[in-house]
């Protein structure tokens, strides 16, 4: 089930817990960087464990239909209560929104752009793409944004990490698809991107764009070493955003956008769930102190829900 890409040593300060695609590895480089800087110790004194996960061995399906959020994180949740690794690295969209009780997100790196791409290899943008093309995703957010904005194309579920899902498209199983430009530019891959979407037509996914750090609630030292890196402008905007999330049944099977920007002391947070068919949305605006993200994006999240009704939920949320 787990590999290491480093020996250990009597001199390893850290263990960090990864998942081993090319993204998550450049993740957990990161964050070793950073620990390693803060601390001014040797890169290397921090080893890194790769784990597999459940959402890196399904391929077949769309993740909503194998159960969801957290099958990128239970596998790594697991080695970590375990004291197999001292802290886990996650991209901040893939963590669900209620954690096991000994585990906590106890640090955040400065988030990276949070907004999404276009890519292809038949167009420049997705305004240019002709009616009938073929757009590739199995992001419910993404595939009712598209339907909301492209109601003439059609969507094909390609899953995969970035380097397959473009791989993919030169072999013409679609047109387009879509991506998070954070993932692209950890990769130094950003030119490739045709297009960056517009948040104000294309709200980004709660948490897109940042690098969430898990430890042990209990684990003194090992929470002591990340929080020399919180980026705690990251933590009140994604605070929002997973407020928001938490009180709308956030799963993979619901298409839910969430935003928050943080400027200085105050915050600016849109948040917004759609129909699978793009055909309907609904929205609610929030600003205030930053110490009230989560607050502000729960109560958001409670005018959603007003304003799209029960049924949304049981029609479409299941759907």
């Amino acid at each position: 089930m787990q590999s290491s890409t480093e020996p250990s040593s009597a001199d390893i300060v850290a263990t960090i817990g990864t998942r081993g695609s090319p993204l998550a590895l450049a993740q957990a480089h990161e964050v070793r960087q950073r620990l390693a800087d803060a601390h001014g110790l040797a890169a290397e004194r921090f080893a890194i464990r790769v784990i597999k996960t459940s959402g890196d061995a399904i391929q077949d399906r769309p993740l909503y239909e194998a159960g969801g959020k957290g099958l990128f994180t239970k596998e790594i949740e697991i080695a970590l209560l375990a004291g197999e690794i001292d802290l886990a690295v996650h991209s901040a969209k893939d963590v669900p929104t209620f954690l096991p009780d000994d585990l906590w997100l106890s640090s955040w790196l400065p988030r990276e752009d949070p907004r999404d791409v276009f890519l292809s290899l038949k167009a420049t943008a997705l305004a240019d793409l002709p009616a009938g093309a073929v757009v590739g995703s199995s992001s419910p957010r993404r595939r009712a944004l598209i339907a909301r904005l492209r109601p003439d194309l059609k969507l094909a579920s390609i899953r995969g990490n970035v380097e397959t899902r473009m791989r993919k498209l030169e072999n013409g199983e679609a047109d387009a698809t879509i991506l998070a430009l954070a993932g692209l530019k950890r990769l130094g891959l950003q030119g490739k991107a045709n297009e960056i979407l517009d948040p104000h037509t294309f709200l980004p996914a709660a948490g897109q764009g940042a690098i969430a750090i898990e430890t042990r609630r209990a684990d003194e030292r090992a929470n002591a070493l990340v929080a020399a890196i919180d980026d705690r402008d990251t933590e009140v905007a994604v605070a929002a955003e997973r407020g928001f999330l938490a009180l709308l049944d956030g799963s993979c099977r619901t298409p839910i956008a969430a935003h928050c920007i943080v400027e200085g002391e105050r915050i600016r947070f849109r948040g917004m769930i759609i129909t699978p068919d793009g055909r309907e949305a609904f929205e609610a605006a929030r600003e205030g102190a930053r110490g009230e993200a989560a607050a502000l994006g729960a109560d958001a999240a409670q005018e959603v829900r007003a304003q799209a009704g029960e049924k949304f939920f049981t029609l479409f949320a299941g759907a």
